[in-house]
């Protein structure tokens, strides 16, 4: 099997038409020349070791030379042998709060997107995991289903925002159910749910619900954003802060972090709590989660084992050029037996 690394490099073979174009202009406006200066009898008394086939040789050790060099940049390369790659890791689902509480700036730059920022550090940080996306506010609804596909996921997560949900609120019970249904196998044990949320204005039976997905095996991460302190809710129109959040009285509304419903969700669901102001704490923790959970084989597949021969077109390239340097334009007696161009 045969392929090229870069095949860009390629459009630089449009060079050797154009040398060879122009190498015709200068050999055409030489002779036309040398027949106004003199008839071609005194031009070969002149120049009687003239040879046109020497010029035309060099022209053409040139083109391969140049050739050479680009088909080396392209890299080219053979298959050697066919390899099965195996695929293990965890089944990750994110929950997002997107909910209107999490565009207070208590945490920079807000809520939403210290959590963005978040989740993109842990993909990254990923090896051979599988993703998934939900986004929750007063409903929760799947946002990226489970995939290997990181620049997909990261490209999904930058475009949630708090429209996205009509309904406001906090569901995070529908978020865990939600996530249930992401993992397609009930007796894998490698299955985990970072839920991300300031745990403020939460519906339902969460603890019962999260307990029961510990129990099916789900391991459930909570993330809180935000600070205890808390902060307003910024109204905002064209990027600028218009005024702030009001309740049914006129007041300011302060969104505060409720650490302790996020706790309490991961101590019954077999996970941990983590506060999510530090980036490299939150990725080193969640890291370490990983890798003390069991792997599962996802696919497997047989894949091709190339190895570049660049080194072989780039060794011919210098020998083509060598010899263009070295051969002469005037003509010799081995080339003159063999008479390549009928020149008398």
């Amino acid at each position: 099997m045969f392929l090229l690394e870069d095949k860009t490099y390629l459009w630089l073979l449009i060079g050797i038409p154009v040398i060879v174009f122009l190498f015709a202009i200068v050999v055409f406006w030489q002779k036309r020349t040398q027949r106004k200066f003199a008839d071609k009898e005194l031009l070969n008394k002149l120049s009687p070791n003239r040879s046109t086939s020497k010029s035309m040789l060099k022209i053409v050790l040139l083109c391969l030379a140049i050739g050479s060099f680009v088909i080396a940049l392209a890299n080219p390369q053979f298959g050697t042998k066919m390899e099965t790659v195996k695929r293990e890791g965890v089944d990750v689902v994110f929950a997002v709060d997107v909910s209107k509480s999490m565009l207070a700036e208590d945490i920079a730059p807000n809520r939403l997107e210290k959590s963005k920022q978040l989740v993109t550090q842990i993909i990254n940080n990923l090896a051979s995991d599988r993703v998934g996306i939900i986004a929750y506010a007063g409903s929760a609804f799947p946002q990226l289903p489970i995939t290997t596909d990181y620049a997909a996921a990261k490209m999904f997560l930058q475009n949630m925002n708090t429209d996205m949900v009509s309904s406001q609120g906090t569901a995070i019970s529908e978020a865990i159910e939600l996530a249930t249904t992401y993992f397609n196998d009930e007796d894998q044990t490698n299955r985990l749910l970072v839920l991300l949320s300031d745990g403020e204005d939460h519906e339902g039976e969460i603890e019962e619900i999260a307990k029961q997905a510990g129990q099916e095996g789900i391991r459930i991460v909570t993330i809180g954003v935000g600070t205890p302190k808390g902060g307003p809710i910024p109204i905002r129109r064209n990027g600028i802060i218009q005024s702030y959040k009001k309740d049914d009285t006129g007041e300011t509304v302060i969104t505060r972090l409720d650490e302790n419903t996020l706790q309490e969700i991961a101590a019954v669901a077999n996970g941990s709590y983590i506060s999510g102001r530090v980036t490299n704490e939150v990725v080193a923790e969640v890291t370490e989660t990983l890798q003390n959970m069991d792997k599962k084989e996802f696919e497997s597949q047989q894949i091709s084992e190339y190895k570049s021969q660049f080194q072989w077109f780039l060794g011919l390239g210098l020998l083509f050029l060598l010899l263009d340097i070295l051969l002469l334009e005037r003509q010799t007696a081995w080339l003159k037996r063999l008479n390549l161009f009928n020149e008398k």
